[in-house]
Order: C-alpha cells, then structure tokens, then sequence
C-alpha cells in the first residue's frame, strides 16, 4: 500500500473520529466530547498551532492519523514540534503508514522552521527507569527527538 498523506480538512471529521476513539481506548483514557469538538476546530483555525494529518489507503479511506503542536522552547530559538498522537488501523499496521506520517509532520515541521520535532511513547528501558523512578513520577512515556 502506497498511503497518500494530507492535511485533514473540515470535511474529514466523520473519518477522523472513529480513528481518535480508537487511539483513546488504547490508551485508555476518555476525552469529553466537548474537548474533542474544541480540538478538532483548533486544527482549522490558522491562530491555532495545532495540526492534524492524515493517511488514506488505496480506496481513499482514512487509515491513520497524527496530531502536531508548535511551541517555543527554552532550549531552542526556533519552533518546536510535538508530535502529540499517532493513531494507524490495525490493519495497515507493519506497511510503512506510522512512519509516513512521522515523516509527514518532520515536513510540516521543516516548512514551519521549527529546530526539533519529539514525541513520548511507553518504553521498556529498565536501566534509565530505574534512576527516573527514584527523581520522578512515572508517566509511562519517553521523549523521542528527530534531527531536522
């Protein structure tokens, strides 16, 4: 399968939402309706530095999708881009679609100046766990950082 990735417009938001809720009970946590109305209209308000991008199979039908946000760091002088939810079926897992849209947002966030794009996932690493554990709460994610 060859994905075609794009920005997500108003119109996609009945494909967008079974594939939100999806991510949701992975992770299981339940955002209320309302702040998922208030996020989805933060992806298409151009004030906003939240977007939204898709991966549509073959047919055109919406597979996966991935949240970006732009903030200023202390760290760096450019943008920053958190790469905040990334959601492929399950049935196009293991065909190159996550990584697409990775490579997606690390575009978006080249054209948008930004100096780093990172994310968190669960990770396994025992070794640094168990220093963190003792400093820090736990938050089940690492912070990954792609060079742009």
């Amino acid at each position: 399968m060859t994905a075609i990735l794009r920005p997500l417009q108003p119109s996609d938001r009945a494909a967008w939402h079974p594939l939100w809720e999806a991510y949701q009970r992975f992770y299981e946590v339940a955002i209320p309706p309302e702040t998922t109305d208030l996020t989805w209209n933060r992806f298409h308000d151009p004030d906003e530095p939240m977007h939204a991008l898709g991966a549509l199979d073959d047919d055109g039908r919406l597979v996966g999708i991935v949240h970006a946000i732009f903030h200023r760091s202390c760290w760096l002088p450019q943008w920053t881009c958190y790469l905040q939810d990334l959601y492929v079926e399950n049935s196009q897992r293991g065909l190159g679609t996550g990584a697409a849209l990775i490579d997606a947002v690390a575009d978006l966030a080249r054209a948008n100046g930004a100096g780093r794009l990172y994310w968190m996932t669960h990770e396994t690493n025992a070794t640094a766990r168990r220093l963190y554990d003792k400093i820090a709460e736990r938050s089940g994610f690492i912070q990954y950082r792609k060079a742009l």
